[in-house]
């Protein structure tokens, strides 16, 4: 016979959890899923396994609105080490190379870092998630096959230089810096602190990584998968659910509209319905979240030049 289809309750929600290290976003997904016995569920963008910090799960409907995430502003904390670089950028890959760094100084390296602000190109990683023709670019990587990546435009926010421990300080034959940036979608902090080494002239990897925030979402509102382990214990998976935020938690930033009763129904069977609130919450083409007067969430739209909401994604019931 064959294995039993997990299935699960048709739950739906937003939990923000906080990954642990040497753990892929895929098995604290599937953990996640399992302790709250969910049919359904995905994450908004992938961690390293060496990363830990905010990891947003979307459970059923709010799936459907996971893509809000993925192109949300990041915050991380960093520690790049210098003068030795890894195949991968990270502390999980095979040393490359080394460098002496015993002359370098902070003030070099915080002249430096000026390179990385605003916006900048990036080359990803061969060690990234990215797909080339249906594969992980890691997949590649890890049979030995490099692909070319086009640079990819990346905005940094902010770039702090937290602390500098040098050489002699650290009393080794590397150096160390912290960081904290906020950066836009698709950056890749293992390619700041590679370019930042080559820059430098001395190689460089990413030894620890931390995300603090995706989007609306922070780590002090984080629960870890111990935490939810231990609150369940024998019991239901329902005693977990005050830990979900609602359905449009990904949309939470968009103006709110909220429709009568028969604007409401046509509206839910995939129509565009006429407004007067239209002309008073925003412009043509911007994106608002859906309500009926009972206040129950039914989608995203787009407002139209003509006065009219325009359905773009709808929850099923």
């Amino acid at each position: 016979m064959g294995r039993k289809r997990f299935k699960g309750r048709a739950l739906d929600g937003v939990l923000v959890l906080h990954k642990d290290a040497a753990m892929t976003s895929n098995d604290a997904l599937q953990q996640a899923k399992r302790l709250f016995f969910a049919a359904k569920a995905g994450h908004t963008g992938a961690l390293d396994p060496l990363a830990t910090g905010v990891l947003p799960l979307c459970f059923g409907e709010a799936t459907k609105f996971s893509q809000y995430l993925l192109d949300a502003d990041k915050r991380y904390k960093s520690t790049f080490c210098l003068g030795v670089s890894t195949e991968t950028g990270d502390a999980d890959g095979e040393v490359r190379e080394r460098h002496s760094v015993s002359s370098l100084s902070e003030a070099t390296v915080a002249q430096a870092l000026d390179n990385f602000r605003g916006d900048i190109k990036q080359v990803p990683s061969m060690y990234s998630a990215l797909k080339h023709n249906g594969q992980p670019l890691y997949k590649l990587a890890r049979q030995g096959i490099t692909v070319e990546r086009e640079a990819r435009d990346v905005t940094v926010y902010e770039l702090k230089l937290l602390e500098f421990r040098s050489a002699q300080v650290l009393g080794e034959d590397y150096a160390e810096l912290d960081v904290e940036v906020f950066c836009s979608k698709g950056t890749y902090i293992r390619s700041i602190a590679e370019d930042l080494g080559e820059l430098l002239g001395c190689g460089a990897h990413v030894s620890m990584l931390h995300r603090m925030a995706a989007g609306p979402f922070v780590e002090a509102n984080a629960v870890s998968l111990q935490q939810l382990a231990a609150e369940r214990g024998e019991g239901l998976a329902e005693q977990l659910d005050h830990h979900l935020l609602p359905t449009d938690a990904p949309v939470a930033q968009l103006a709110r509209i909220e429709l009568p009763e028969e604007s409401a129904y046509y509206f839910k069977l995939g129509n565009a319905v006429m407004d007067a609130q239209v002309y008073r919450i925003g412009d043509e083409g911007d994106m608002v979240r859906v309500f009926d007067s009972a206040e129950r969430f039914l989608g995203v739209a787009e407002l139209t030049d003509d006065g009219r909401v325009a359905p773009k994604r709808l929850l099923a019931n």
